[in-house]
């Protein structure tokens, strides 16, 4: 059966599509923050890989085929933001300043991590690049010279995360705008977030989707200029 399993690509995709659909249902049962959907599917997916013997590339078969799929789910998000195109063009300097905020904050929160827990310069560059898409994130770590297969875990573990409490924390500050919670959430926790944005509203949604692209571009420069900090 494991043999069965292993050579299988339903195997992967049937996996993370059962995993996925249980998280959502223990999401709308308790709704509790734990339960998210993405962060069941993960946890679940390498306990079962782990019990069963079965190596991520096995599992990964069909798995990959999710992997391929999230670029165009990423360019989707531009519908959304081309709807609310006029809330853009009235809150444009809030919008960018907002984003050049968060890009900073991702950049000097690392930089003072990597003092405290004296890092090196490899496990540093490594993090750099943590609150944008896998995409420019692992090329960004590799250019750095840090660990592009590390900076994916960390990239995702940064999405889950804030896909899981962003509306606490929109709760917890009093931030009502929507602008600023799409802002917010789209530049500190990229394509996962914003998913999360867009179950909050469409202008939340919009304007997350406009910060995954311009965090992902000024994260490039920034992590190079911080790369030389440490």
């Amino acid at each position: 059966m494991k043999e069965l399993l292993s050579d299988s690509a339903v195997f992967g995709v049937v996996l993370s599509i059962l995993a996925f659909q249980l998280g959502s249902f223990l999401k709308k049962k308790w709704k509790l923050a734990i339960f998210n959907p993405i962060f069941v599917a993960v946890a679940l997916i390498i306990v079962l890989l782990v019990l069963t013997g079965i190596n991520f590339e096995s599992f990964n078969k069909g798995g990959q085929y999710f992997t391929f799929l999230l670029t165009p789910a990423t360019v989707c998000f531009a519908v959304p933001l081309y709807e609310q195109l006029s809330v853009l063009k009235k809150n444009a300097k809030a919008v960018l300043a907002g984003i050049i905020s968060g890009v900073l904050t991702s950049a000097v929160c690392i930089f003072v991590c990597a003092l405290v827990f004296r890092f090196s310069h490899e496990m540093y560059v490594t993090l750099l690049p943590k609150s944008i898409t896998t995409a420019i994130g692992m090329g960004q770590a590799e250019v750095l010279g840090g660990i592009p297969t590390i900076t994916v875990a960390v990239i995702a573990v940064t999405g889950v995360f804030g896909n899981m409490i962003a509306e606490t924390v929109c709760r917890l500050f009093r931030i009502t705008e929507p602008v600023a919670k799409g802002i917010a959430i789209g530049s500190s926790s990229h394509a996962a977030g914003t998913a999360k944005a867009m179950e909050m509203g469409e202008v939340e949604g919009a304007m997350s989707s406009l910060s995954i692209v311009i965090s992902g571009l000024l994260t490039v420069v920034v992590a190079s200029v911080f790369a030389n900090f440490i």
